[in-house]
């Protein structure tokens, strides 16, 4: 995939770029020019298959395929090189070839990951370093040199600590405890209430159990937010949490990728977590330090999905740098 045929130009003789950023709440697909410039955008559901199904998933990549082209006048063969990161490639050895093969007869020159390397690509502009999600779910993603590795990942069942999820999960744990008597009463039991209409607290049973995906569920990480921005001690302890969790993540890549003592390794994060801001990025500094002494955190450059083009690029050797009207749109 080094070579750009003229088959893989646009009407005008350009390089095009396509970039799918896949995700637990939802799927992004982003189309490039080979000067940075937005062709194309369109936004569909959560490409997270555990939740919607593989055969979903095939029909959602394809249809955003087609209808991001359909809104830039292009065909398939005019994509000089595309990238879809998708939520758990890699995490299940039977259905690897299924997945790498998701675009095959859609685009010519496709790649397929995981949706970590579009938050790579993105917020640390397909510079070394160290790049944390935190979204629906979460991880730690990294390159140094020749060396990647990567921490988390492993789901909400048992694992994705500082995620949407988690933080979603640890608040409404929190409420129960409130509601009950165990925790002492703050912001958050009035939040959940006014939320969920309840009629009586227990009635946020009915409300969850069974009935809340995983993607819907994350959305209530917000309550926790909204709590501790009103002086919800607990709710803010638990964004606090959170951070600490990301630098542990942090941490072990920078193990893992066998960084010097010390090194001055760029981190920086994409996700919905980030949201809550201060709360969450300076306990993470904080973590940080103690974690990993010469870590550097830095805002994203780019978003998740740009990242998905920018990397597209990458893989045939070209160092695309979006200008600030695609920036801005994404």
């Amino acid at each position: 995939m080094n070579a750009m045929s003229s088959a893989s130009l646009d009407r005008a003789g350009r390089p095009v770029f396509l970039g799918i950023d896949g995700g637990g709440t939802k799927t992004s697909f982003l189309l490039l020019d080979g000067e940075g410039r937005l062709l194309a955008r369109h936004v569909s559901g959560t490409s997270y298959y555990l939740e919607i199904g593989f055969d979903a998933l095939r029909a959602l990549l394809r249809e955003g395929v087609a209808e991001t082209l359909k809104q830039a006048q292009l065909t398939p063969a005019q994509v000089t090189s595309a990238f879809a990161g998708l939520p758990a490639h890699g995490e299940d050895s039977a259905l690897q070839g299924a997945f790498d093969a998701l675009l095959e007869g859609v685009l010519p020159r496709a790649r397929i990951g995981n949706d970590m390397i579009c938050s790579w690509a993105g917020s640390l502009g397909g510079e070394d370093g160290i790049s944390l999600v935190a979204g629906t779910g979460s991880m730690a993603y990294g390159q140094w040199g020749e060396r990647d590795a990567r921490s988390g990942g492993w789901g909400e069942v048992f694992g994705d600590e500082g995620s949407a999820y988690w933080l979603a999960r640890e608040g409404l744990a929190l409420f129960a405890r409130m509601a009950d008597g165990r925790a002492e009463p703050g912001p958050l039991l009035a939040l959940v209430r006014g939320h969920f209409g309840l009629a009586q607290d227990l009635d946020l049973c009915a409300a969850i159990n069974g009935h809340a995906a995983r993607s819907r569920l994350a959305q209530f990480a917000r309550l926790v937010s909204a709590a501790a921005a009103d002086g919800d001690a607990q709710a803010g302890a638990l964004l606090t949490r959170a951070g600490e969790e990301l630098a542990a993540l942090a941490g072990a890549v920078a193990r893992r990728l066998e960084l010097p003592v010390g090194a001055g390794v760029p981190v920086s994060y994409t996700g919905g977590v980030f949201e809550a801001g201060a709360a969450v990025t300076d306990a993470l500094r904080a973590a940080l330090t103690r974690a990993l002494p010469g870590a550097m955190l830095m805002a994203p450059r780019f978003g998740p999905e740009l990242g998905a083009a920018m990397h597209a690029a990458r893989l045939v050797g070209v160092r695309l740098v979006p200008v600030a009207a695609a920036a801005a749109a994404a």
